[in-house]
């Protein structure tokens, strides 16, 4: 795959998400807002799967794997809800731990860590997409976002 890739997370009702490869983190990371949790257990939250825009927000509940401290790359450290969820990725699912936050100022609202790119997965990258694409509807409707 390279370096970005689109991303499906049909359980979570987001059928596209455009998401960034990242062999540096060790988990991977899912733009959600609206964090709600009833203690625990279960955390609610909401998705905007496109890049630089609020439309089409999703509402999620999982349940909660863990609470754990991450470092983001800017070195601040935050604590973050981790859940289970499939990745569709280069034709292929696979689970994956993913951690929740904000992602509004990063360029991509979903990171692909190297503990999902263990299962099997190599990365070239100096390429883009090479997992495939969405239909041509979907790439406009991020486009320039």
């Amino acid at each position: 795959m390279g370096w970005r890739e689109w991303v499906r997370l049909p359980d979570l009702g987001v059928p596209w998400v455009k998401a960034k490869i990242d062999t540096g983190a060790r988990t991977s990371s899912l733009h959600a807002f609206d964090l709600d949790d009833d203690g625990g257990r279960r955390v609610r939250f909401s998705i905007h799967p496109w890049q630089g825009s609020d439309e089409d927000p999703t509402q999620v509940e999982l349940d909660v794997l863990d609470l754990r401290e991450v470092r983001s790359s800017s070195g601040h450290v935050e604590e973050r809800y981790v859940v289970m969820i499939d990745l569709h990725l280069a034709g292929r699912v696979v689970p994956a731990e993913v951690t929740l936050t904000r992602r509004d100022e990063m360029g991509f609202r979903m990171l692909v860590g190297r503990e999902a790119l263990a299962q099997g997965f190599l990365v070239d990258s100096s390429a883009s997409y090479l997992g495939g694409r969405p239909p041509v509807r979907v790439r406009r409707r991020n486009r320039g976002r």
